[in-house]
């Protein structure tokens, strides 16, 4: 019983976990498991790496904030690189693009992995749970990056710009810019993500016949264009939305509906930016003729 009632001082440090704060950038969080390495943290078991926007101060966790710094960051890229090959860069930065809670701690938990076991083809070993958690996450994204690629709906505008905005779950624009930018080297096109506020631009009149225009970034569009963008419609996109519209409409059998599959082909979170379930009932345009 004596022993029970002894004190003891203990360091609240040690109670709660050790948490390593990076700027919300795949740079950011490079910069972070430069910092941890050189502190030589890698081994505490409790090591949370957590983006500034995500963190939630608390009263006893100790928290360390690392900036950003491009040379340590590169010369992680390096080292991950040489561990886990092009496949397995592609998935940790696909899973950074998810944006899931935690993610920088399972990714650190991923390539400290790699780098205590370097002769292991780690990404193949589904046993290990946070290799788990990442292929499940990059699966996730894979599906999001897809189904962008095909629900995007351009809008031609009065500056002669096909505009589109989206709302992905994943930050998939890095990675569908590319696709589009391969495909319509002939038009001057921007692409919107409007729940993170940034977007792409291609620029045509930077290409070349040999090669295309690179993508430009672009932030703070007008909120005016994003709550209403019928407002710079060009007098061709009315058209064409009242064609697409009432092709959409009159090519579907009455009879062979099926919303419960429609929905799982076509989630619902993607209606509000596409031009065909933008009509209004009984729209004169989508009144079949015969």
């Amino acid at each position: 019983m004596s022993q029970l009632m002894q004190s003891h001082d203990y360091i609240v440090g040690h109670l709660t976990p050790s948490i390593v704060l990076y700027e919300p950038s795949f740079e950011g969080w490079l910069s972070a498991v430069f910092y941890v390495y050189t502190n030589k943290l890698q081994d505490d078991e409790s090591l949370q790496l957590i983006a500034h926007d995500c963190y939630i101060p608390s009263l006893i966790a100790q928290a360390t904030s690392v900036a950003t710094d491009a040379d340590n960051a590169e010369r992680v890229l390096i080292k991950l690189h040489k561990l886990l090959g092009r496949s397995g860069m592609r998935n940790i930065l696909w899973g950074f693009l998810s944006e899931k809670a935690h993610i920088g701690t399972t990714l650190f938990q991923v390539i400290k992995y790699a780098i205590d076991y370097p002769s292991r083809h780690i990404m193949q070993d589904l046993g290990n749970l946070n290799v788990l958690e990442l292929v499940q996450t990059v699966k996730s994204v894979s599906r999001e990056k897809h189904r962008m690629e095909a629900f995007v709906r351009f809008e031609h505008t009065t500056d002669n710009i096909y505009f589109a905005r989206v709302e992905p779950d994943f930050n998939v624009l890095p990675l569908i810019g590319e696709h589009f930018r391969q495909r319509y080297q002939d038009q001057h096109w921007a692409i919107y993500d409007v729940a993170r506020g940034y977007g792409i631009y291609y620029d045509k009149s930077k290409s070349t016949p040999s090669r295309p225009a690179d993508l430009q970034t672009i932030t703070n569009l007008d909120d005016t264009v994003l709550r209403n963008p019928a407002s710079i419609h060009s007098k061709d996109e009315q058209r064409y939305q009242k064609f697409w519209q009432g092709y959409f409409t009159n090519v579907n059998i009455k009879e062979r509906k099926n919303p419960r599959l429609h929905k799982q082909y076509l989630p619902q979170r993607y209606w509000k930016y596409l031009s065909e379930k933008q009509v209004l009932p009984n729209a004169e345009h989508l009144q079949k003729r015969r």
